[in-house]
């Protein structure tokens, strides 16, 4: 629209000045080179107008007919890009569907059309990845490298052949070389923080995490640095045991509910005799995530306490738990420990009843334990390991399929903070071995055309059971007439024999033989029963 104003108003004022020429005419007496020329003014400046025009057309031609090699040669050139461009998008599209035939086509033909262009490079170096070529391959990530604008290209690409071929050496050089290029790329940083966490390197590692802060996310940044922290402070553990608590208790500061940190500040704490301090981490850490490092670390806060001084800790600290099940359960068991160090079989007995009809192994094997030390019961203490040896699996510190009885910042794969307390997948659902057999076969049944008539059963005395006698050779003998009183039953197919044969050891109550749902109400029989038979195996 305003346009189409200014383009009104431009014309209004040519009209406007040829108007207010008209009306003023004037002469125009030209004398030059022994020539007159007299005509009106506006006879010269349209005479002045047509010199302008021609003379401009006069030099379009011009420079036309100049660069015409030019526009020839731009024209080829754009012709040839636009074939490039068609040879790019066709062998990406093959590479897409996994015509690998088609792909090296089109990537040579894109080569010979549109040498050096980043995308005919990036076809090239995938083309010969779906033909399996790994040198030409890297030869195409290696020219990439050389060009600014595909250089990050390049050593994504080197840095995925050396870990197809396992050179952890060239990974390493080329994901440094793309970390110091560019700071932010998140897949160089990741490489090179995997690596110096691989190695042990600490305080490399944390160099190489707060590089790659701009790309991480906040709480990811926290929880990573606390982990490297809480490692380096656990190397320097040692040697340098200052050092050792100041990483750890930086470490908390960023993640209060990371375990092992929480843990460790809390026994660095308590032998500098902080334990107020100590205190208040490992309480912060239990509200967050109740484990039983945390309770155990809570529990020697102060290391000359008797055993009930610590049974009223851990009990204040298991009022403490969050209300999820659980915590509830790791505060029970936190207190059932220490009362059993403390001889207060009541307590514990009270603690663990809750969970007494299905226990985890903890459970089951502190029963035992409790059964052991108070009454000495054998027999109990078996019942209950054999239970805890059937019984639910408890979490541990596990990462890729492996369990470690010690919390550690790296995987087994190199995965920074990859232990998580957890059951394991392995475990679950498994509490005794299964055994693929196929089933047994079934009898073959024949079509009854009549229904059997009714079978008359007699009680008949032992005395009069008839004996069985042993078989003569000869003949058969002809079957009798079937009577209403003696009818022959129909035979029933035997049953199968199990696949695992369940054999009861002696004086072994079995896999769940017998078991009283409620053990803490079971007393010894009096007599010759069996706390006196279980004598004979002590």
């Amino acid at each position: 629209m305003i346009q189409v104003v200014l383009f009104l108003i431009t014309v209004a004022l040519i009209a406007a000045g040829f108007v207010w020429l008209a009306d003023r005419p004037g002469d125009v007496v030209v004398t030059w080179l022994g020539y007159h020329v007299e005509t009106s003014v506006m006879v010269l400046l349209l005479a002045v107008a047509a010199l302008i025009v021609i003379g401009v057309m006069f030099w379009s031609v011009a420079r036309a007919i100049w660069r015409s090699p030019e526009q020839v040669s731009l024209f080829f050139r754009h012709r040839r890009a636009m074939k490039g461009y068609l040879a790019i998008s066709r062998g990406l599209i093959a590479i897409g569907s996994g015509d690998a035939r088609l792909a090296r086509r089109s990537a040579d033909e894109a080569a010979r059309l549109s040498p050096g262009d980043p995308l005919t490079l990036l076809l090239t170096a995938q083309s010969a990845q779906l033909a399996g070529d790994r040198v030409g391959a890297e030869r195409a990530f290696h020219e990439m490298t050389r060009h600014e604008n595909t250089k990050l290209l390049g050593l994504r690409g080197l840095y995925i052949e050396a870990q197809r071929r396992n050179d952890a050496i060239t990974a390493r050089r080329v994901a440094e070389q793309a970390a110091e290029a560019d700071p932010a790329l998140t897949w160089a940083g990741q490489a090179v923080l995997d690596d110096r966490c691989a190695q042990g390197d600490w305080s490399g590692a944390l160099k190489s995490l707060d590089a790659m802060r701009s790309s991480l996310d906040k709480d990811d940044y926290r929880r990573k640095r606390a982990v490297l922290l809480t490692a380096r402070a656990l190397t320097l553990e040692e040697s340098d045991r200052d050092a050792a608590r100041l990483a750890v208790l930086d470490a908390v500061k960023l993640a209060p509910g990371l375990v092992p940190a929480a843990a460790f500040a809390g026994r660095r704490l308590a032998e500098a005799g902080d334990q107020r301090r100590a205190g208040k981490v490992l309480i912060a850490a239990w509200r967050l995530n109740p484990h039983p490092d945390i309770a155990e670390a809570y529990a020697n806060l102060r290391p000359g306490d008797t055993a009930r001084a610590r049974l009223t800790r851990m009990q204040s600290l298991a009022e403490k738990s969050p209300e999820e099940p659980t915590a509830i359960r790791e505060g029970a068991i936190a207190v059932a420990r220490a009362a059993i160090d403390a001889r207060e079989f009541k307590i514990a007995r009270d603690a663990l009843a809750p969970y007494l009809n299905a226990p985890s192994k903890r459970i089951a094997t502190l029963m035992a334990e409790i059964e052991e030390t108070e009454h000495g019961d054998e027999g109990r203490v078996r019942e209950w390991l054999g239970r805890a040896m059937r019984a639910a699996p408890d979490p541990v510190w596990t990462a890729d399929g492996v369990v470690s009885d010690r919390w550690l910042p790296v995987s087994p794969r190199g995965r920074l903070d990859g232990y998580e307390w957890r059951v394991p997948l392995a475990e679950i659902g498994m509490t005794h071995p299964v055994v693929d057999a196929p089933p047994p076969p079934m009898p073959e049944l024949k079509p009854v055309d009549e229904a059997p008539a009714p079978i008359e059963i007699k009680a008949v005395a032992p005395s009069e059971a008839p004996k069985a006698e042993p078989a003569q050779p000869g003949p058969a003998p002809l079957p009798s007439k079937p009577t209403k009183t003696m009818s022959k039953p129909v035979p029933k197919p035997a049953a199968a024999e199990p696949i695992v044969p369940l054999i009861q050891v002696p004086d072994d109550p079995g896999p769940d033989a017998g078991l009283d749902p409620d053990p803490l109400a079971e007393k010894p029989l009096p007599g010759d029963g069996w706390p006196r038979g279980g004598k004979l195996f002590r």
